[in-house]
């Protein structure tokens, strides 16, 4: 898996192994890649292995890239003292290569898998339960920090976004303690900019946003009309009563789910859908924060 190398006459820098950055970081291998940047393994004058991010060039990308370092220096700059700090990835240096624009690189802390990866490596879809908790509790931790002490969204939280931190080994096994980090800040944003959010930007399909929307209903209930007609694009998928496009629903509760799908113990599903739901609630001013998820006896 590898990013198209036709995508290098559009903005990714080309690198290559045994490079060396801003006469600093050398580079060691790839470690990864995406839409806006290629990611590579270094070693710094110091001998200090760290991850430095190669965003592509071009104004758009420029820009995007800006913001991320604006976020990144604010969460890794003074208000990082608190003890939640760590469970954000860490900036550590920045600079720039030579390009039309300038290609902006981020030199952030080396952390291990993402934990998508890292469950394949297991050969197992899911983790166990007591990881679960441990690493939501770093996650919900991380996120209290980012929104209570930075005043940041992170907006794309999802196990590829979830790495690893763990202390070098010489082979794969299980660790009996988990500690994970909050990365990739590219899609956040401040708190001020963030309070009103729609997903219609995101998708061109009418019917294929109708028909997403349905999977929520049918998973936590009618949406309150309140909500359902105060949006801008309201009128394109709900009329007074239904939703648009699809047709009758099938409702399967969270709880049902977790019984049904996920062969939940009866007990077990209805404390971990207590955790969740208070998360998903149509009202956003009536969702619990993360500090407050923190609280759960379910952790």
């Amino acid at each position: 898996d590898c990013e198209d190398p036709r995508e290098y006459c559009y903005g990714y820098h080309p690198v290559q192994i045994g490079d060396t950055f801003n006469r600093r970081y050398q580079v060691v291998s790839k470690l990864g890649w995406g839409f806006f940047a290629t990611v590579w393994l270094c070693i710094d004058l110091s001998g200090r292995r760290v991850a430095v991010k190669v965003l592509k060039s071009g104004a758009e990308f420029t820009q995007a890239g800006q913001d991320e370092l604006t976020l990144l220096r604010y969460s890794s700059g003074p208000v990082s003292r608190h003890p939640y700090s760590q469970r954000v990835v860490q900036l550590l240096d920045e600079f720039k290569l030579a390009g039309v624009n300038g290609v902006m690189c981020l030199v952030l802390e080396l952390l291990g898998l993402n934990l998508r990866s890292w469950q394949l490596c297991f050969g197992n879809p899911g983790l166990l339960q007591p990881w679960v908790k441990q690493i939501l509790t770093q996650v919900l931790q991380g996120l209290d920090y980012l929104h209570t002490r930075c005043k940041i969204i992170h907006t794309d939280i999802k196990p590829d976004n979830i790495l690893l931190h763990l202390k070098e080994q010489t082979h794969v096994s299980p660790p009996k303690e988990i500690s994970v980090k909050i990365a990739d800040l590219g899609s956040s944003c401040w708190v001020r900019f963030c309070l009103v959010l729609t997903m219609v930007r995101q998708l061109t399909s009418g019917v294929w946003l109708a028909w997403h929307i349905s999977q929520i209903i049918e998973l936590l209930g009618k949406i309150p009309p309140d909500v359902a007609l105060s949006g801008k694009y309201s009128a394109e998928y709900f009329n007074r009563k239904d939703l648009r496009h699809v047709g009758p629903l099938k409702p399967w509760r969270l709880y049902d789910v977790l019984v049904e799908k996920y062969n939940f113990l009866l007990g077990e599903a209805s404390e971990f859908s207590d955790f969740l739901l208070p998360m998903l609630d149509y009202h956003s001013e009536r969702r619990v924060t993360a500090a407050q998820c923190l609280q759960h006896p379910w952790l």
